[in-house]
């Protein structure tokens, strides 16, 4: 798997194309048969997850001392863009998965590590993240899941919105508050287990994209763990919950190319074949034009993405200015592309014989989740370069 950091940002390595190749392969033989029909029933794609994980793609991330691929921050967006270029909804059990776990590699000990790491890597259990509240969502610091301290356990009460894959997964990072008078140094991290006496889930949110990922509320019902399963030192949730959006924004950014890529390749296709005033579409300039910007603005996703991963895998000063940028930027070229994608079939672009009205869909939420884009912004602008 690929694990070299210093690869040229225009040119993949060889080890990262050979990934690419791998990874589309698989996504067009045994993900996209599937795509629509995931989106139509809004069903969980499990078909998805078989193939990811047998073929060891489902968690990349996770380094090689827990049983896992050990792949650099460049070689999980390229699973993810390969996979969201067929399914967005699919590409969510990767990209939630190191959302989900990277706390724990972050900030949590060695025994949590083999104790969680272990079952993801093989592939036993997926893992979602807790932060997002009915009242706390930009402000995520004004949650109010509480966790008070009981002996060796603590009691967990609360309620979380928004988990992607909650119901599947059987691990969940929670934040909770620990200590009320300290606002975000007041908010601690745990590992919450689905088998957890006292977890349950709401009914799946009906939503206008990413359907085949189950989205859910997450109930803490006087949840009792043990008190070694919180990540880090009480008080250090929120700094490790803002360190891990820091790396998986970008995450966010790969399945926007993802679904950007797909878009703008059938639509290539479409205007090729299709004929209006005695010849193809794509001979008139007007759609020329329109296709040549977004070509052009995928590429420069692409590159400002690729350029965050490689500052993600190097922990660099400037990573919080271009995990938001990149997130922000391609994201908002998603939208435009697949919004593009849908003019240039026509009326057959707004039907469900076609993909790309799905693709629209789901790009909408790549401009929403982990932080919106105006977020984003606020982002960036107090870390400017």
């Amino acid at each position: 798997m690929a694990g070299s950091t210093d690869f040229d940002l225009y040119q993949l390595s060889e080890e990262h194309q050979m990934l690419r190749d791998t990874v589309r392969s698989l996504a067009e033989a045994k993900i996209a048969p599937f795509a629509a029909e995931v989106d139509e029933q809004a069903r969980f794609p499990q078909e998805a997850l078989d193939a990811l994980v047998g073929a060891d793609l489902h968690a990349v991330h996770v380094p090689e001392e827990y049983g896992g691929a050990g792949a650099d921050a460049l070689a999980t967006v390229l699973v993810i863009e390969e996979v969201a270029r067929v399914c967005a909804s699919s590409s969510l059990i990767p990209a939630v998965n190191k959302l989900g776990s990277l706390p724990v590699i972050l900030s949590g000990s060695e025994d949590l590590k083999k104790k969680y790491l272990g079952p993801l890597a093989k592939g036993d259990a997926m893992f979602s993240y807790c932060l997002s509240e009915p009242d706390a969502g930009s402000d995520a610091a004004g949650m109010k899941t509480k966790a008070v301290r009981d002996g060796d356990h603590y009691v967990l009460n609360g309620v979380k919105r928004w988990i992607t894959n909650a119901g599947v997964s059987e691990y969940y990072t929670v934040m909770a508050v620990t200590d009320p008078e300290k606002r975000s140094k007041g908010i601690s991290a745990f590992v919450v287990e689905k088998s957890d006496e006292g977890v349950s889930f709401g009914a799946p949110e009906k939503k206008l994209g990413i359907k085949g990922s189950p989205t859910r509320e997450v109930y803490l019902d006087n949840v009792r763990i043990p008190a070694d399963r919180m990540i880090g030192a009480e008080g250090t949730g929120f700094a490790t919950a803002m360190k891990t959006l820091d790396h998986t924004r970008i995450t966010i950014a790969a399945q926007a190319l993802g679904i950007a890529q797909g878009a703008l390749d059938y639509a290539k296709g479409y205007v090729k074949e299709r004929k209006q005033f005695g010849k193809a579409i794509a001979d008139f300039q007007g759609i020329q034009f329109m296709l040549a910007d977004m070509a052009m603005k995928l590429e420069a996703a692409r590159q400002l993405t690729y350029a965050a991963a490689a500052k993600s895998e190097r922990v660099e000063a400037d990573l919080t200015f271009f995990g938001a940028a990149a997130k922000c930027y391609a994201s908002d070229v998603a939208m435009e592309v697949t919004t593009d994608a849908v003019q240039l079939l026509g009326g057959y672009g707004y039907t469900r014989d076609y993909p790309v009205e799905r693709m629209m869909r789901d790009a909408k939420i790549t401009q929403i989740y982990e932080g919106t884009n105006q977020v984003q912004r606020i982002v960036m602008a107090r870390n400017l370069p």
